[in-house]
Order: structure tokens, then sequence, then C-alpha cells
């Protein structure tokens, strides 16, 4: 008890530099997933594009973020985290001044599609080199701060996004990034470190199927409320990307140096975790898809009137990610993770059963401020507890896997509340908006209820002198066994220790 009580140490100057670059780094990749949420109006008028064109500036940036993250990933392991971070910045920092130069919406498209490129390569590297500076027993402080930002930032979006298209140039919601990607490239080539995986040699066989797998899955969540969910687009690249799936699972199984090793997956904390992320994240990004639109089309309220009115969301997330990261190192992961994902499902339950044309914003507020404590409380502990239950050379690999399911989350909670949406309402009128806002709002509190009860199979904390004994124990397997071999001693141990 009396270590559990011990006061941290404080920060390094090197891992002071990590937690910083690397929070700024992905706070630009963050905001740039929603900021331009409420500014489409403005874009569309600008460059005179369909909606359905408009639309893309979106989905092709979350098409190829999705897409290439274990990717990235993987370069990482092979030719240098540090090395690939850099070149992800350059890229994500170019294609930003690309979008901002765009005058035609196919220019923007394929600037923002380069831009999700960079992001796929920057976001898993920098939860890698952000737990490869931190022992196990601070690494929740330090991804209770990054969090923090990071939430702020993917909330935050659509309120930036309305400052700058109200009192700006669209043009500068991608302008902003170029200095700060600037700095930050210098910032690591000065404070960074290189880091490297455990893997001799890239497993392209595994890059191949991964890529083609999760753009086929990608594709039909991106596609689906466009086309039909039934269609043979939809059903032909949604069976295309289970089958490459099962193969690249197939595959790694079998591989000397596999990309994902699905041992992973023996463990409680890995499974589970990453499991909580996915339908944390999916319920957050349907509130974010809506809320500004609701707004908007209910309330009446202009871009810059419906960011500001979300700023009782977005505030909780820089209070409590900090927060419940330092909590974590106390107390373990499951409580937090549970508790958080109750709430964010307690509160969006309360937004679905408020929502209506007569709804009044101060109401709102108690709905969302639980709603956003929920998600920044469970945030940093889910994080942590993925990338604490495998070795610290194993880090990006891990990091990997949860980046890209995190991303699938916001695909999932973006493309099935639009659905029910659609189902249940219309943008016809005031009432038929609030009808399908208030049916989208509900599924997203069942997925999130979802998730608290698969939260449950977490591994309770049994002390501070357990810390890594998941990662250790999962490293056990494999050193006798085939690849992708799980020992069933060693997931006995692991079960018990995973996330500590």
């Amino acid at each position: 008890m009396s270590t559990a009580a011990a006061p941290k140490p404080p920060m390094s100057a090197a891992q002071r530099w990590v937690l910083i670059l690397t929070s700024a780094s992905a706070f630009m990749i963050a905001l740039d997933g929603t900021i331009v949420t409420t500014a489409l109006t403005t874009i569309k008028k600008s460059l005179g594009s369909s909606v359905e064109a408009l639309e893309w500036t979106v989905s092709a940036y979350i098409l190829t973020f999705a897409v290439l993250m274990l990717t990235g990933s993987a370069l990482g392991d092979r030719f240098g985290r540090r090395r690939l971070f850099v070149a992800g910045l350059g890229l994500f920092t170019a294609s930003s001044a690309a979008c901002g130069l765009s005058t035609t919406v196919g220019e923007l498209i394929t600037a923002r599609a380069v831009q999700g490129a960079g992001a796929a390569v920057i976001m898993p590297l920098a939860v890698a080199q952000l737990g490869a500076a931190f022992p196990p027993q601070e690494r929740g402080r330090a991804m209770g701060l990054s969090a923090g930002i990071i939430g702020l930032a993917t909330a935050g979006g659509p309120f930036v996004g309305g400052v700058v298209a109200q009192g700006l140039a669209w043009q500068w919601l991608f302008w902003v990034n170029v200095p700060v990607g600037l700095l930050v490239i210098v910032g690591v080539l000065f404070n960074v470190s290189e880091t490297h995986g455990p893997q001799a040699r890239l497993d392209l066989v595994g890059v191949l199927l991964t890529t083609g797998g999760v753009l086929g899955l990608v594709w039909a969540l991106v596609r689906g409320n466009d086309v039909g969910w039934t269609s043979p687009e939809t059903l032909g690249s949604l069976a295309a990307g289970v089958v490459l799936v099962v193969v690249f699972v197939l595959w790694e199984r079998r591989t000397a140096a596999p990309m994902v090793p699905m041992r992973f997956f023996g463990s409680r904390a890995f499974s589970a975790g990453n499991f909580a992320s996915f339908t944390l994240t999916a319920g957050m990004y349907g509130l974010l898809f809506f809320l500004a639109q609701y707004y908007q089309q209910v309330l009446h309220c202009g871009p810059f009137g419906a960011g500001t009115r979300m700023m009782p969301f977005t505030a909780t997330l820089l209070v409590f990610g900090p927060l419940s990261g330092r909590l974590s190192d106390r107390f373990g992961e499951r409580n937090l993770i549970v508790g958080g994902l109750v709430l964010t499902a307690l509160g969006l339950a309360v937004i679905a059963a408020q929502a209506g044309p007569d709804a009044s914003w101060p109401a709102m507020i108690p709905a969302l401020v639980v709603t956003g404590t929920g998600i920044s409380t469970a945030i940093p502990p889910v994080q942590k507890a993925v990338v604490g239950a495998v070795r610290p050379q194993e880090i990006g690999q891990a990091s990997g896997v949860f980046s890209m399911l995190r991303q699938f989350g916001a695909l999932f909670g973006t493309a099935v509340s639009v659905a029910v949406f659609a189902g249940a309402g219309s943008y016809a009128d005031v009432k038929s908006f609030s009808d399908g806002f208030s049916a989208a709002m509900g599924v997203g509190a069942v997925v999130a209820g979802v998730g608290a009860v698969v939260a449950l199979l977490l591994p309770a904390r049994r002390g501070v002198g357990a810390v890594g004994a998941d990662a250790v124990g999962i490293g056990a397997v494999g050193a006798g066994a085939p690849a992708g071999a799980v020992s069933p001693t060693v997931v006995a141990a692991t079960v018990t220790t995973a996330g500590e």
C-alpha cells in the first residue's frame, strides 16, 4: 500500500519532450478529423461543389487514416519510429499546405487523402513513443495528459471550424498545421531518440493483406449510407474485407515475424481494452457528427454559436483526462474504464430523451457534462491497459492495432448514427431532425453500455508490484512455441495480471 501511495518521480527532460511533441502532433491529427464538419457549408460555397463531393473531404481523410495505420506502425518498428514519425509529419504538413492551396473540390479531396496517410503514420508512432518513454507505473499520468489534449482536439474541432469559417477564410483550417508541423519536426529531430520494434524484417504479405482487408471494411462503412447497405458495392467490399482479414489472421499465426502477433489477443487487457476503446469512440463520434448540426438545424445557431454550445462537453476532456490518467496509475484501469463508459451511456441516453423541437440548450448542459466526463475518464486508462499488455519493444505493434480499432470505432459510430438517423428522421423540418437525432443518440447510448459490460472483463488491479506482469506473460508465449500459439498456462497467468 505504501508503495502505491509513493509520489511519482518528476519527468526527465527527455520524457517531457516526448510528451510535448507527441501530444502536439496528435492534437493536429485529431483536430483535422473533425474541424471541417462545421465549415462544410462555407467550403461548399467557396468551391461550388455538390454535397456528395464535399462529404469526401471528410471521408477521404478517414479512409486513408484507418487503412494505413497498421502499415505505418510496422514501418516505424522496422525502419525506426523517430525516422518514420518525422516522415509522417512532413507528409501531413505538406498536404495541409496543399489543402489550403486547393481551388477545386477534387484537389481538396486528394490533399485530404494524403493528409490521412500522414496521420496514419503519426498517430500509432506517437502512442508507441509515448509508451516507450515512460515505465508502466508512470504511463497513466503521461497518457492522461496526452489523452486530455487529444480529446480536446477531437471534440473541439467543430468549435474551431465554426470560428475559422465564420471569422476567417476556410483555408486557415489547414494553413495553421504548417508552422506547427515544422516546429514539431525540428523538436523531434533534436530531442527524441530513435527506437525500433522487435522485428528483423518487414512482413510484406501482412502489410498487403491488412491494407486490403481494412480498405474493404472501411469502404463499406464509408459508402453504406450513400449507396445502401444491401447494395452490391457495400456487400462486395464488406465480404472482400472480411475474407482478407481472415487470411491475414491465418498468415500472422504462421509467419516467423508477424506484423500483429495474434497472441496479443490472448490477453484480456488487450482484447477487452480495444473493444472498450472501439465502443467509446463510436459513441463519441456519433455525438460529434450530429450535435453541431442539431444546434444549427433545431436551435437555429450559426457555426460559431454551435461550436460555443459544445464547450460544456469539450471542457471536461481537458479536466478529467489528466486526472483519470493519474488515478489509473494508483488504482488500475478497470473501474475507470467501466465507470467512464457507464457515464457516457447515461449522458447519451439523457440527450436522446431531451432532444426535441422545443429543447432548451441550458437544460442539456448537465447531460453534456456527464457524457464528456465519461469519455475523458475512460480514454487514458483504456490506452494504458492496451499498451501495458505487451512487452516494451512490442508497444509499436500494440499501438498500431489500438489506433486502427479506435478509428474503426469512429467510422462505425458515424455510419450507424447516420443510418439510424435516416431511418427515424430527416432534414425536412425541425421535428424530423429531432426525431432522427434522438434515435441516433439512443443507439450511441446502447453501444457505450455494451462497451461497459465488456470492460468488466478487464483484469482487476492487484498492486504496483504486478506492473508489467502481463507483458512478461505475453512475451513468454512463442519463446518455444509455434508463431501465433498461445500457451494455456501463460493465458491463465496473463488474464489475472493484464493491464496492471
